[in-house]
């Protein structure tokens, strides 16, 4: 069923969250840690304060629903070649100025358009009908819809589908705990390595995101890196070089570090797109660091798209962008010399 977005909030209470004797209430899902006074909302735009109680506004009123190919996320070691069920709402905790889904996360519930009324056991049972293996959480920041995400989850799995999200990182230790319960895997935007760019690009600050990396690799659940690579921006190499060095020590060097081109959006459109050879600059310097896995994206009919083994060197995944060509992996190892290949198989 479709509604105008900004029609018949009903809201839905949230799950981390501390009432303030002044009827103020504390938002406890994410880094910033709002403190949102009666009949405001937080940061994200989504959750408010009803009489000293904090409702998400976008519980089961997603504004985007399709099905996509896992690889888009991207996720390169997960089920690949599979399709995944996509679920997203309006707005975000970040403001970064480069979205390219800024029509849904830079806009509250009444900006979208219109939405759709989906119960979590509906969109569990639309990933049934959809003959899809796994669901996903993505588009905008799934932080902001963490009920909704967190409901659909639990009772996705326990009907034997895959969980996973797209996230900027941004979430509290003790809810994100409680969510990689029900999660498979994740993919986690470190959308640059200096504190600077999280403040001047984003609103936001680095070091939270680095905390959520080192619970998820802590919880075992399969983590996946993305570094969206801005001209001038984001693109020194010696914050490359530490970024990766980082991840071997704290997280794991089998960790996939996806580094994806820019392209012009939302209040960057002058600025211009990222350079194949700045990327594959950055993706040499991740390799000299000791990561194992290491692609290019956003570039289509790269061969760096593919994966490798890291052992003998030959192709495991052929791929052209999204589309998966041939998998050279069985029982979890290289199939030429049987090097073992993190991730999640079958």
């Amino acid at each position: 069923m479709n509604t105008a977005a900004g029609e018949n909030q009903p809201g839905f209470e949230a799950y981390h969250y501390a009432e303030l004797d002044s009827g103020d209430v504390s938002c406890e899902i994410c880094f910033r840690g709002c403190r949102i006074p009666p009949g405001e909302s937080g940061f994200c735009r989504v959750r408010k304060n009803r009489d000293g109680k904090l409702y998400n506004l976008v519980y089961a009123r997603p504004s985007a629903v399709n099905v996509d190919p896992v690889e888009k996320e991207p996720m390169h070691h997960f089920h690949p070649g599979t399709d995944i069920l996509c679920v997203g709402t309006a707005s975000c905790n970040f403001r970064c100025k480069f979205c390219h889904n800024w029509h849904l996360s830079q806009r509250g519930p009444e900006e979208v358009g219109r939405i759709y009324e989906l119960q979590p056991e509906e969109i569990v049972q639309e990933a049934h009908n959809s003959g899809v293996p796994s669901i996903s959480f993505t588009y905008n920041e799934p932080t902001v819809f963490y009920e909704y995400m967190y409901d659909i989850a639990s009772m996705a799995q326990e009907t034997g589908l895959n969980v996973i999200f797209h996230s900027n990182g941004s979430m509290k230790e003790k809810p994100l705990r409680d969510l990689l319960e029900h999660i498979d895997a994740v993919t986690v935007d470190l959308k640059a390595f200096t504190d600077d760019f999280y403040r001047d690009i984003c609103q936001a600050r680095r070091d939270p995101v680095l905390e959520t990396l080192k619970t998820i690799e802590e919880e075992g659940v399969w983590l996946e890196i993305v570094n969206l690579i801005l001209p001038n921006h984001n693109d020194d190499l010696a914050d490359i070089a530490d970024m990766s060095s980082w991840i071997v020590e704290e997280l794991n060097e089998d960790v996939p570090l996806h580094f994806s081109r820019f392209m012009p959006s939302y209040q960057m459109t002058d600025l211009s797109s990222t350079p194949v050879e700045t990327l594959e600059r950055c993706r040499q310097t991740a390799l000299e660091q000791g990561l194992k896995h290491v692609s290019i994206g956003n570039v289509p009919g790269h061969e760096a798209n593919s994966t490798f083994c890291p052992g003998c060197g030959e192709k495991l995944i052929s791929r052209h962008h999204f589309t998966v060509h041939d998998i050279n992996i069985t029982d979890g190892s290289c199939q030429y010399c049987g090097t073992e290949i993190a991730g999640v198989w079958g």
